[in-house]
């Protein structure tokens, strides 16, 4: 028997306050990944570990606020708790894997193809994870064309946002970048959600009520809190906002963390000119 679905049991309140939750995450997260290209290596770690869970929490948020729209109208619906927090955990991973990819080889070339990649991949693992945590009288069947479309999705998004985060030119451009991180996840979610096919058992079953908030707003609350101090730190760090802090090391290549270059690679303006140069500097005599 064919399940009918309703996504948007709230109207457009569920879309748009989940939008809202992944561009914060993504917002948090990516300013954390700007951070950690201004300061020593050090510090790096720590700044892409916040940045890390900040957008894997706020993914996560967004998931779960949108399915709090979810209904089957045929049957009510419930959480495997283990494995909905099994995806909270593995959004976090993936998604770290691929900032401390970014964070160390630079938002450029092979490291962004593959620090986004990775990216984009753990907001799908994360969706389709959350999904088979979902329990009703029946299954979910999905369309694989579709699915795989919602994977690209994920993909080109969070790499486009990887690179904008390491810009490393100011607020604005962080913005942008929380913008379309929101739109990865967000797109992501509701384009796998189309995917879907819900086919119901025989055994009889009383029909699905619009779920309750109360279902799953307990499991919010841990990742609202850690989002909310993860704001606290942006907001006490006016590097972390402003961006770029004066002076700065050399870049070579936009985007390339300072410490990746070798001293014996950042020439000054005698190098570059040559011997002549360099003996003209000294005030020896030159040769002619």
């Amino acid at each position: 028997m064919q399940g009918t679905v309703d996504g948007f049991s709230y109207g457009a309140v569920t879309p748009v306050v989940a939008y809202l939750m992944a561009c914060l995450g993504g917002a948090l997260g990516l300013r954390c990944t700007t951070r950690s290209l201004l300061v020593t290596h050090s510090w790096r770690p720590a700044w892409l570990a916040l940045g890390s869970a900040a957008i894997g929490s706020g993914i996560w948020t967004m998931h779960f606020v949108a399915m709090m729209g979810f209904a089957i109208k045929e049957s009510p619906i419930h959480y495997d708790e283990p494995i909905t927090y099994a995806s909270l955990a593995l959004a976090v991973v993936m998604v770290g894997i691929g900032i401390f990819i970014v964070g160390y080889r630079g938002a450029t070339g092979t490291a962004l193809f593959t620090g986004g990649t990775i990216t984009g991949l753990g907001v799908a693992s994360m969706h389709y994870l959350g999904m088979a945590g979902v329990r009703f009288h029946g299954r979910f069947t999905y369309n694989t064309l579709t699915v795989a479309a919602s994977v690209v999705i994920a993909v080109v998004a969070a790499t486009a946002a990887l690179w904008a985060a390491g810009r490393v030119r100011g607020f604005l451009w962080s913005v942008g970048a929380s913008l379309v991180m929101g739109l990865a996840v967000s797109g992501m979610h509701y384009t796998g959600m189309a995917a879907l096919g819900v086919h119901l058992d025989g055994a009889s079953h009383a029909p699905g009520d619009v779920p309750e908030p109360s279902v799953l707003a307990p499991m919010l609350i841990g990742p609202l809190a850690f989002l909310l101090l993860a704001g606290i730190v942006v907001v006490f760090d006016p590097l972390l906002v402003m961006g770029r802090p004066v002076p700065r090391p050399v870049e070579d290549k936009p985007g390339v963390p300072a410490g990746a270059v070798a001293p014996h690679q950042q020439r000054g303006p005698a190098d570059r000119q040559g011997p002549r140069a360099e003996q003209h500097a000294s005030g020896a005599p030159q040769n002619r």
